[in-house]
């Protein structure tokens, strides 16, 4: 038989291939020849053989018919047999293929061989494909050699430890005496692999974590062994002693420190001298103050130290490399919430790096920038963001735009302010502005009645001007529909007198309603707009009217019957339509501090009135309050501002309860978008206290407990739901929230609401912070009331501040509450 190709002409030869299917062909024919070799079982050029079948596998080619061939070559007494028949199985095999399981014995053998390097080729093949059944059957040889003698093999052993401990934790405790003792060797190798291993098992197992602690004085040493000693060429990296080692110590020093003052307390003179004497002009200086800045942010240190750390990142945002920029934004973004007043002092340099090219830093400078917006800097911030709105790519706008409207909504100075802040967002944003922002402006100018004639005039400039955004439109049109009147009869001040006629008003809408770009949904919001205005504009119902019919013919269901039933109301029922399409009643004032605590009001867990979500109402047409309520309900208009939490197709729907003539609610989903198909004739109702009926119904009926049920799972948010059938009709909730996150979330708010057939009543939540790894819960009382017995279905609405100072919200429709809660 002809001698094999070596290896470098089998690569020469497949690199001169021109194309795709010449190499195909020269590595068939090669893999044809390696085949019949292995066939005549010629033991002269396996190695050499499989050496070729390996670099076949790097380049994708299916080589798994030489994995007994591997085996074969491991058994082998030379060196250079083993060494290929090793790199072959770490390539090759995996736990999945039977092969797997023969090479335990010979990986036994070579990691008692009297050769360093055989017992190193054993360990790394060891820790690159072992099983769970291999770790437990080679786990005793690996605890020996971390003892040796030999730093070479010791520091092999300790990552193969750190693999072996990955597969089967429970034999971490094996291998907990043997890695102290490393922490005392001189050799760096073995340093930085012992410090691997100790992270690996205090990230594994909290009882560990916690024995490790005492090794924190002993860890401060070697770090300061390194930052004091003086040059090494052998571990001296761009004049930096050893940066790998000094960056693994400091991450496990993190682990350590975190949550334990005692262990933090001992390593914050340390954290400060690396932090002072770390050279910063080379990248191997950054990566170790970037690692010792985690760690400080993480632990429990000094106020002084944690400044220092945010001005270090602070200088990161003046660095030339993009990297070094990104990394200190992203890092920012994480501490922010543990020193908010040093990270303001950088709010300039953050600023400026919302103009970089690069478009990741450019996104974690917005998310910054709206991280640190308070009430003090509201107005700076906003003129900032605003001007970066304009400029910005579209992939931008809809976060931007979504986030100012939220930052204006929660810190804004004036009600002026925010209209107009908010009216900049939308005009700015265009058609890449989200329905929320549609929504929340038509809430804020609805409650805000002292500057409903300055709104509708803004918008209606506006609309002149620019009929493309259908953002605007939509909410130009609404504020016209309500407010139209306004732009006539009302002057306001600081601003030019707007010289309008009702034909002009109506000849915008008309714009809108023929637009060929105008989307849908535009064109609902217009043609709701025109019928509204028939009961403001008297001099105009004729011209009203042909708008209305445009759409009477429409191929789209929903604009061809909102132009025929409007239409309808012209004929013969007038009186209807007067009270029909009179203005949306303005919300009431929030309750006063005296009313929220005689519950007539949902709080949020510290004492603010929750302004989003009101108290009384929820979309289904049931109540929601705190406690039952002992005076008359708010005006049932509120109802509007959640309609979002439960399917309400428009930002605004009609009144739930007004002075409508009878028999309006027949047509209130021609306002309002609201699906009325699974409970029609929704009607405000007051939650009543749930009636007991003694002790015997109790006794009876909680003999057998209701199974609890979960609720809500996701993000590491848990929601339970355990109950209490207190009577036939009655069931108490019991809310029980945990949270499974590192980090600890602020402003947890538990909403929740169910249909009409039933009536809830909410108890003040235990507090408003969900604890970090599942350390406590918050719990809150739901009443259902359910005298139908029907199966109960309810949706809930979360709220809450995560990491970074995020605002979270998050819902769902519970339908699986057991037979027992109602039968």
């Amino acid at each position: 038989m002809p001698t094999p190709k070596r290896l470098r002409d089998v690569i020469r030869e497949i690199r001169s291939a021109r194309t795709a299917a010449d190499e195909r062909a020269v590595v068939q024919k090669e893999c044809a020849q390696i085949r019949d070799t292995f066939r005549e079982e010629d033991n002269t050029y396996r190695c050499r053989n499989v050496a070729k079948l390996l670099y076949i596998h790097m380049l994708g080619y299916p080589a798994h018919f030489g994995q007994l061939e591997c085996l074969k070559l491991i058994a082998s007494p030379r060196f250079t047999d083993k060494r290929i028949g090793y790199l072959g199985a770490m390539l090759l095999l995996d736990e999945r293929q039977d092969v797997h399981l023969l090479i335990t014995n010979s990986l036994k053998n070579d990691l008692n061989h009297q050769t360093q390097y055989v017992v190193s080729l054993a360990l790394c093949t060891l820790g690159a494909i072992c099983s769970t059944e291999m770790s437990r059957d080679l786990a005793g040889e690996v605890e020996k050699l971390l003892k040796s003698s030999n730093a070479y093999i010791k520091k092999k052993a300790a990552l193969s430890a750190v693999c072996i401990i990955l597969k089967v934790p429970d034999l971490m405790e094996m291998y907990i005496p043997a890695s102290r003792a490393l922490l005392n060797e001189k050799n760096h190798g073995v340093l930085l692999t012992a410090v691997c291993l100790l992270t690996c098992m205090c990230e594994k197992s909290p009882d560990t974590l916690s024995h490790f602690r005492k090794l924190v004085p002993q860890l401060v040493r070697i770090l300061k062994n390194l930052i004091m000693a003086g040059y090494s060429p052998e571990h001296d990296v761009s004049g930096v002693s050893d940066p790998f080692l000094q960056v693994k110590i400091l991450r496990l020093l993190r682990i350590l420190g975190k949550n334990d003052a005692n262990a933090s307390e001992a390593m914050n003179d340390i954290l400060a001298q690396v932090a002072t004497n770390t050279e910063t002009s080379k990248n191997v200086g950054n990566s170790i103050l970037y690692e010792t800045c985690l760690t400080i942010m993480e632990i429990h240190s000094e106020s002084g130290l944690r400044v220092l750390a945010v001005n270090i990142l602070g200088r990161f945002l003046l660095n030339n490399d993009k990297n070094i920029r990104y990394v200190a934004l992203n890092t920012l973004l994480r501490v922010v919430h543990a020193d908010y007043n040093a990270v303001q002092r950088h709010r300039s340099t953050i600023v400026d790096c919302l103009k970089d090219p690069d478009v990741s830093i450019k996104k974690r400078a917005m998310e910054l920038c709206f991280a640190l917006i308070n009430t003090n800097n509201i107005r700076g911030m906003t003129k900032e963001l605003i001007f970066f709105l304009e400029k910005c790519d579209p992939d931008f706008k809809a976060d931007c735009a979504s986030n100012l409207v939220m930052a204006a909504e929660k810190h804004s100075p004036n009600k002026r302010w925010h209209v107009d802040t908010v009216m900049k967002v939308l005009t700015t944003s265009g058609n890449y502005c989200r329905d929320d922002v549609v929504a929340s402006l038509i809430q804020l100018i609805q409650e805000a009645h002292a500057l409903h004639a300055y709104a509708v005039q803004q918008l209606y400039k506006a609309l002149l001007q620019d009929v493309s955004q259908q953002p605007l439109v939509q909410v130009a049109c609404w504020c016209l529909g309500e407010y139209g009147d306004a732009l006539m009869s009302q002057a306001i001040e600081e601003e030019e007198p707007l010289n309008v006629t009702e034909d002009e008003v109506l000849e915008v809408l008309e714009r809108v309603l023929i637009d060929n770009n105008s989307s849908v949904l535009s064109k609902e919001y217009a043609l709701t707009a025109t019928v509204k205005l028939s009961t403001r504009f008297k001099h105009s119902v004729p011209m009203i009217r042909k708008l209305i019919s445009i759409h009477g013919a429409s191929t789209n269901v929903e604009l061809q019957q909102r132009s025929v039933e409007y239409g309808a109301l012209f004929r013969d029922q007038d009186p209807i339509r007067a009270g029909l399409l009179e203005p949306m009643p303005i919300p009431d004032k929030p309750p006063t501090q005296d009313t929220k605590q005689n519950g007539q009001a949902m709080t949020n867990g510290n004492g603010d009135l929750d302004d989003d979500i009101p108290s009384d109402v929820d979309d289904f047409g049931s109540s929601r309050t705190s406690k039952p309520a002992k005076t008359a309900p708010p005006a049932a208009s509120e109802s509007q501002n959640i309609l979002d939490l439960l399917g309400g197709d428009s930002p605004v729907a009609p009144p739930l309860e007004s002075t409508k003539p009878a028999g309006s609610n027949d047509i209130l989903d021609l306002l309002g978008g609201i699906d009325l198909s699974a409970d029609p004739g929704i009607k405000h109702c007051v939650a009543q206290p749930p009636s007991l009926l003694g002790d015997d119904f109790n006794t009876m009926h909680n003999a057998a407990a209701i199974p609890s049920l979960t609720a809500f799972d996701r993000a590491g948010v848990k929601v339970e739901f355990i109950f209490n059938r207190v009577s036939p009709n009655n069931v108490n909730v019991t809310v029980r929230s945990s949270n499974s996150n590192s980090s600890t979330f602020n402003d947890f708010v538990f909403q929740a609401a169910v249909p009409k057939t039933f009536q809830v009543q909410l108890d003040s939540p235990s507090s408003s912070v969900l604890p970090a790894n599942n350390a406590g819960f918050v719990t809150q009382v739901v009443h259902i009331a359910n005298p139908q017995k029907q199966p109960i279905r309810m949706r809930i609405r979360l709220t809450y501040t995560g990491e970074g100072g995020v605002s979270v919200a998050e819902q769902a429709e519970v339908n699986n509450f057991p037979p027992a809660t109602w039968q």
